[in-house]
């Protein structure tokens, strides 16, 4: 297995973390109405909403980002010449890597002082806090990651995947909301 193949197959699981978590909130959200109208409580619902709203939110910024569907600073870029165009995508990917690298080490390091200090969820349903937070460090890391894939990419003369998607979608005529 590559590594090309191996970091597409890692960006592809947590979209589907994040699918997952958003169909979890669906049926939460669907028993929930259902069991109002028998007069049944869904205890901790609230609290396993919030925990599949963050997984739904950051497990799925690899792949939107390798998708060309992250806003960024393309128009900007666009209107660059070649050398130029090149240069900022290197300048853009370098900041966004050292400040999405930042953001990981200090939410693992955040999560890991909860572990340390066993520190339980408020809500109803207690469970070790670090449990829940895990879906976060695991889409910054996978955002990290993924933006130094582009960073390689660009380094090495290639055309970023996120710009091949656009392409893509701008030759289907795809230029807004998809419907």
């Amino acid at each position: 297995m590559t590594l090309r193949s191996l970091l597409d197959r890692f960006y592809m699981a947590c979209a589907w973390g994040a699918a997952l978590s958003i169909a979890g909130i669906f049926l939460l959200m669907l028993i929930q109405s259902l069991g109002r109208e028998l007069g049944l409580q869904i205890r901790g619902a609230d609290d396993l909403a919030a925990w599949l709203c963050a997984a739904s939110a950051f497990l799925g910024l690899a792949h939107t980002l390798q998708a060309g569907e992250m806003v960024r600073v393309g128009l900007w870029i666009d209107r660059l010449g070649p050398r130029w165009q090149r240069r900022m995508e290197i300048t853009a990917l370098v900041v966004a890597s050292t400040f999405t690298g930042w953001a990981a080490w200090a939410v693992a390091n955040f999560v890991h002082q909860s572990h340390e200090l066993n520190e339980l969820t408020q809500g109803l349903i207690i469970v070790p806090i670090w449990i829940p937070q895990l879906s976060v460090v695991i889409g910054i890391a996978a955002l990290f990651i993924a933006l130094l894939d582009e960073l390689a990419c660009v380094l090495a003369g290639h055309v970023p995947r996120y710009r091949q998607a656009a392409a893509e979608r701008a030759a289907r005529g795809e230029f807004g909301e998809r419907a």
